[in-house]
């Protein structure tokens, strides 16, 4: 017979699940935010390369 009542562990997965969501989402935004500040500085560097020119 099933145990009566709530399930173990249920309430720590689901922490553990959005902490873990959390960090993905973190580390997605880092490297996002990085891939855009590169771009940045190379547009940047071009440009003074264009105009140097």
């Amino acid at each position: 017979m099933p145990k009566k009542g709530k399930a173990k562990n249920t309430v720590n997965k689901a922490k553990h699940t959005k902490l873990m969501n959390r960090k993905i989402n973190k580390v997605k935004l880092e490297k996002q935010r990085n891939k855009e500040r590169l771009k940045a500085i190379i547009k940047k560097a071009n440009d003074q390369k264009n105009n140097a020119s």
